[in-house]
């Protein structure tokens, strides 16, 4: 009978482990230069991605506007560099619910002038039979007029102020819009009621030079002499879109 046998394997003594490497502490320099570094990569990653939007403060008033009338005006609205439409249009960019308003009663272009570094704006009349002044001058259908700092406009009689605060994106801005509960305007012209157009307006007789008060004339139009041999001062061109960023 044969006997079987296990033979087991001695115990291996046990070695002691390798102590971990110790980080080499980091020296003043070195931990200010890493700072430094880390602020520089946000700083260039943030002025690329955000740039400041030219913002416009645009202040609302009507005198006998009910709820409805500012019902679908925004707090804030964020737009590309095409026009905003105004009117009561389901188009408009800004919608007023008026009777007397036109479906696109004007708009707010924005474009780079010629060296320019930051938006400016126009503001264009697109209603037919709705007066439209800004800054005391009276538009007809289709002129504009470039906007300056703060600007006066009414139409249909609602009086707005645009307030035009610059950045440095040139490819959108952002309006904010208040509803003011007085006038906005202290001394209105009576064309500044600002009826509906039933009667067309008197025009000047042909070749006496003069025009009617207010009146700028469409943009394409050659300038003619006014009253007194004084070189009139032709509008500004609305700027082809390729200059739009």
């Amino acid at each position: 009978m044969s006997i079987l046998t296990h033979h087991f394997p001695e115990p291996q003594p046990q070695l002691p482990s390798p102590d971990p490497p110790q980080p080499r502490p980091t020296s003043p320099q070195e931990l200010t230069a890493a700072v430094l570094e880390s602020d520089v990569t946000l700083e260039v990653r943030l002025s690329s991605m955000e740039r400041p939007l030219t913002v416009l403060q645009v202040s609302l008033y009507h005198p006998t506007s009910g709820p409805a009338t500012f019902a679908n005006v925004p707090p804030q609205l964020e737009h590309d560099t095409s026009p905003l439409l105004v009117g009561r249009g389901p188009d408009a960019h800004l919608r007023l619910q008026l009777p007397r308003l036109s479906r696109q009663h004007l708009s707010l272009e924005p474009y780079l002038e010629k060296g320019g570094a930051r938006l400016a704006f126009s503001l264009k009349a697109l209603s037919r039979k709705g007066r439209v002044r800004v800054n005391g001058l009276t538009l007809s259908f289709l002129e504009q007029v470039s906007l300056s700092t703060v600007n006066r406009v009414t139409f249909s009689g609602v009086q707005m102020v645009v307030h035009i605060e610059g950045g440095t994106s040139l490819e959108a801005f952002v309006c904010c819009f208040q509803l003011s509960p007085s006038p906005l305007i202290d001394r209105l012209q009576p064309e500044e009621t600002d009826e509906w157009e039933i009667i067309p307006q008197e025009q000047p007789p042909s070749g006496s030079g003069q025009r009617a008060p207010g009146h700028l004339g469409f943009l394409d139009s050659p300038s003619q002499p006014s009253p007194g041999g004084a070189p009139e001062i032709p509008l500004q061109r609305e700027p082809p879109d390729s200059a739009l960023c």
